[in-house]
């Protein structure tokens, strides 16, 4: 298995799909088991484990169930700041005051 930096998106999603059986079966659970825990279909869940596709919110759902959800909260967040100054910047770009443009009077 290549590293998640050198995988493409269907890769990855089977790579997902792999993790998550993996957590089903250190459970003991039947993919009939973890789909009802979860709230969706035993089809889209089978379909999800042998191809990796499925939508967000069902993923969520497994997540949640397989106690998971952190990762979740990782995923897209910004990078911790490294300074001070940096942190400050960030906060600056946050307060933006918005209002009419003074060439836009007529």
């Amino acid at each position: 298995m290549l590293p998640s930096e050198l995988q493409g998106p269907d890769e990855m999603a089977r790579t997902l799909a792999n993790r998550v059986k993996a957590l089903r079966l250190q459970r003991g659970w039947t993919q009939a088991e973890l789909a009802e825990r979860a709230g969706i279909a035993l089809s889209t869940y089978r379909v999800f484990e042998r191809h990796g596709r499925i939508s967000l919110v069902r993923l969520l759902r497994l997540a949640i169930v397989l106690d998971s959800r952190a990762g979740f909260d990782r995923l897209f967040a910004p990078a911790p700041a490294r300074s001070l100054a940096e942190l400050e910047r960030r906060t600056e770009g946050r307060s933006r005051k918005r209002g009419v443009r003074s060439d836009a009077e007529t």
